[in-house]
């Protein structure tokens, strides 16, 4: 008998999430999909291929969350997309406790827990952690502070487990996609002008970190002037805090700030 190989996917319910699922779907993937919504969940299960795919309405951020993928994957595991993320925009002085508590807790600690869970499942399939980050990881932006803060330590988290785990057979890769067009969108959606963002769809960054997981990449980034501006970061930093600077300070990005707030 054939044997599906097993994805896990957090945030299953919607935006990437969803494309990744309906990409691993047509692949011939066993799906476990993961989120707080079953409506939404069965909506990505109705788009996906037909095949075996289990829904698992789990609250990723609470131990008995967690506790739940880890039974719905047994003792075996090949594929864990991290993947469910947060994101609160403006200035720092208006982000509440609580939105830095769900952002950090989300993007960044949630991930370390679930992986830390499904380790065992992991090492028995010779599998491979996916952590689902941003360019945002690398090029701190304005505005996105504590979300970039919280993508940044996924990054590193990928690097630091990824050596960790070398000689396991248990790989990990880091997709770092730009600004996407999903429902978050709306909350930055003013800002997109004023700070030249690019936007792909969820369908193409599904596509490229699919082509990176399967390829075994350690990282992904998307193609264009983003990935040229990754490397420059990290060699001249100062070059791009003098050129993000500029934008932030712009009157057209301050404006459009204001009516982000308003929103």
């Amino acid at each position: 008998m054939m044997h599906h190989k097993t994805v896990l996917i957090t945030g299953a319910g919607s935006g990437i999430g969803r494309a990744l699922a309906i990409t691993a779907a047509a692949k011939g993937f066993r799906l476990i999909l993961a989120g707080r919504t079953k409506l939404s969940l069965r909506e990505t299960a109705q788009q996906c291929a037909s095949g075996t795919h289990q829904i698992v309405v789990a609250d990723v951020n609470t131990p008995n969350g967690r506790a739940a993928l880890a039974s719905a994957a047994g003792g075996a595991l090949d594929i864990l997309i991290n993947n469910a993320g947060v994101l609160a925009v403006g200035h720092l002085r208006d982000i509440d406790d609580a939105s830095l508590d769900q952002m950090v807790t989300t993007n960044l600690l949630a991930p370390m827990a679930l992986t830390r869970d499904l380790l065992p499942a992991l090492q028995a399939s010779q599998g491979r952690i996916v952590n689902i980050g941003s360019v945002f990881g690398d090029i701190a932006y304005p505005y996105f502070a504590s979300y970039s803060a919280t993508k940044f330590g996924l990054r590193g988290y990928s690097d630091a487990i990824r050596r960790e785990l070398s000689g396991t057979g248990v790989g990990v890769t880091y997709i770092a996609p730009r600004a996407t067009r999903t429902a978050a969108e709306t909350s930055f959606n003013a800002l997109i002008e004023p700070l030249d963002m690019t936007l792909d769809s969820a369908e193409s960054v599904s596509a490229q970190a699919w082509a990176a997981i399967l390829n075994g990449k350690r990282e992904c980034f998307p193609k264009g002037k983003e990935r040229f501006f990754v490397k420059i970061q990290r060699l001249f930093p100062a070059l791009v805090d003098k050129s993000v600077g500029a934008q932030a300070r712009h009157p057209k990005t301050l404006a459009a700030l204001a009516r982000t707030r308003q929103t």
